[in-house]
């Protein structure tokens, strides 16, 4: 069961429960450890601009002084994971994450999945997120 909206830091953990309890985990423990951490970082450089700098292919021109929609100081990820899109070389990770927006509107349970490849690059297997459609 989810928390009821509003709920706070409180609620994420049957948040995390119910995402796990919904889509059983099907990559390796160092594949969905990659997968999260490049989840996270690009969806806090997404909403909040912090970090866009690292994701030059997602954020093309992300120097020319765009306000980010969303304030650093009040976004949080609720809860996050990664698995597989349909093949062994793509992944999706979802996110369920709560944020304060530039007209100071404060809403959680927001849900955002990146999708990424593996490829190899420099002899090492590594996960790239893909562009948005």
């Amino acid at each position: 069961m989810l928390p009821p909206k509003g709920e706070g830091t409180a609620g994420d953990q049957a948040i995390q429960k119910a995402l796990e309890a919904a889509w059983p985990a099907d990559l390796s423990v160092s594949d969905e450890r990659q997968l999260l951490a490049a989840g996270r970082a690009l969806l806090r450089a997404d909403a909040t601009g912090t970090g866009r700098g690292k994701w030059p292919e997602v954020f093309p021109g992300s120097n020319r002084g765009l306000a980010p929609a969303f304030s650093t100081a009040r976004f949080r990820i609720q809860a996050a994971i990664a698995r597989r899109d349909g093949r062994p070389d793509r992944a999706v990770v979802h996110l369920v994450w709560a944020g304060t927006d530039r007209g100071g509107t404060y809403t959680d349970g927001r849900i955002t999945d990146l999708y990424f490849t593996r490829t190899s690059q420099e002899g090492a297997s590594v996960w790239v997120p893909q562009p948005r459609t």
